[in-house]
């Protein structure tokens, strides 16, 4: 068992974040241990709260949503297979979308770097560019 704090350095996540994750649903919020003291207790999270997260991180990573990774996550119960293959394909498509749209730019913006390296009279091409956008 171990305290939030632990829980979110175990991801490499602030505790922002894990409570984040708990009002989205993501989550669960483990209820306040017995205390004496001012305060209430301390919560204690366990292997499968930090699981959970760390999953949520790598989902992350690959681009899911926070609401695709909630759906991903209660999939995990249903064994839907299908559905989870649907998601990952359409997770696909949008980024080979974002690498074509990225590869464009990149096109772009070397050519402008081109022209600016080109000649010192005139406006910066870059600038000019940037501006007419």
């Amino acid at each position: 068992m171990t305290t939030i704090g632990s829980l979110a350095r175990s991801a490499g996540v602030g505790v922002e974040t894990v409570r984040y994750y708990q009002r989205r649903g993501l989550l669960d919020t483990p209820e306040r241990g017995a205390t004496s003291g001012l305060g209430g207790g301390i919560r204690r999270y366990g292997d499968d709260d930090v699981r959970r997260l760390r999953f949520i991180r790598a989902a992350q990573a690959a681009g899911f949503t926070l609401t695709q990774i909630a759906e991903l996550l209660s999939l995990d119960a249903t064994d839907d297979r299908q559905r989870v293959h649907a998601l990952a394909n359409e997770r696909l498509t949008a980024i080979d979308e974002e690498i074509v749209r990225l590869e464009r730019a990149r096109a772009a913006l070397r050519h402008l770097a081109k022209e600016c390296g080109a000649s010192d009279v005139g406006p910066c091409p870059i600038i000019a560019a940037f501006e007419r956008a």
